[in-house]
């Protein structure tokens, strides 16, 4: 297993952005090594900007992630993928759901959705593209678009499989267990 990695979780109040983050601090704590998370909520009740930084090492002195210093952006929505971006650093990676979600400026018509996202971040990032909603709803419900999200993250790094799978049954509720694990799968195997 790569033995140090800055992860940012990127999204919006309401998308399970916060579930991600204790699935993935929780597989990293199963492999042996020190990890910190730092939530920052933004009016995240529902709709705001919500950030998670996940680091691990042998020793993590600090949970904050800089500008340039993220290895993997995991972005629950394209336009926080795109404000996300300065935080990547160079060579680093980001897997980003291509659904928007239109912040409070653009339902009130003070503001326009921007244009050609996922076109903008493929030329600054190495970027995979996905209808993580498409895929949860193929799992059996809309809100498991994080564990699809963490599926596909799952895939980019050597965390074992039975890792993550062990995980996810510790970690999610028993009654959305079946749901998360189809939707772990999706993602994995996407």
């Amino acid at each position: 297993m790569t033995d140090k990695l800055n992860i940012m979780i990127v999204g919006v109040g309401g998308q399970g952005t916060l579930l991600a983050s204790r699935i993935l601090g929780n597989v990293i704590i199963s492999q042996g090594f020190d990890v910190k998370v730092s939530e920052v909520h933004g009016m995240s009740q529902r709709g705001g900007s919500v950030v998670t930084y996940v680091k691990y090492a042998d020793k993590v002195a600090s949970p904050i992630i800089d500008r340039g210093e993220a290895d993997i952006i995991l972005a629950f929505e394209r336009l926080e993928a795109l404000r996300a971006l300065p935080f990547l650093k160079k060579g680093g990676r980001m897997i980003v759901n291509d659904r928007a979600m239109n912040p409070m400026p653009v339902i009130t018509g003070a503001a326009e959705y921007p244009e050609g996202i996922i076109e903008e971040l493929k030329s600054n990032a190495d970027v995979i593209s996905l209808d993580a909603l498409d895929l949860a709803q193929k799992a059996g419900s809309i809100k498991a678009v994080n564990v699809v999200l963490i599926g596909v993250l799952a895939k980019s790094t050597d965390i074992p499989y039975d890792a993550w799978i062990e995980t996810i049954k510790t970690t999610v509720p028993e009654k959305f267990l079946d749901v998360n694990l189809k939707a772990f799968q999706l993602g994995y195997n996407l």
